[in-house]
């Protein structure tokens, strides 16, 4: 009877356990996780391939569908302060530089709820993304 009870309780710890970092490079296993863990999000190592960026006041989006509204994509943000130090490094802006390439990510994919804007207000109408920051060059790798 012990024995079961300790089988039990084995089982049931390993259920509910979580891992604290995941290494993904299904796009859509990522959009699921972040959502699943929303708001917190997954830490981890995600690899993709960008098909299209855009830049938004300074700060460059990366995006794994060519419509970065598609639920299937992936947007990584790159901080604007990083621009010039990737530009010296690589000659070339990371918003030209990584299409068409494929990306390992070290960070946080976050699901962010992205509001519809009209007549410059906000509606009630709105979608989700799931971002991955960049806050430091040593978080995005090339690698194909």
């Amino acid at each position: 009877m012990k024995y079961l009870i300790l089988l039990s309780s084995l089982f049931l710890t390993a259920c509910s356990s979580t891992p604290s970092s995941f290494n993904i490079t299904e796009t859509m296993n990522i959009i699921a996780l972040a959502e699943e863990h929303a708001p917190q999000g997954i830490k981890g190592v995600f690899k993709f391939k960008i098909k299209a960026s855009g830049v938004v006041r300074g700060k460059v989006y990366l995006n794994t569908e060519l419509d970065y509204r598609d639920r299937r994509s992936i947007s990584v943000s790159i901080a604007p302060q990083l621009v010039p130090e990737f530009v010296q490094q690589y000659g070339e802006a990371p918003d030209s530089f990584f299409i068409n390439k494929k990306i390992e990510v070290t960070g946080q994919a976050k699901r962010i709820k992205i509001l519809f804007i009209s007549n410059g207000r906000a509606t009630e109408k709105y979608y989700y993304q799931t971002h991955v920051e960049i806050n430091a060059l040593e978080q995005i790798k090339l690698i194909g």
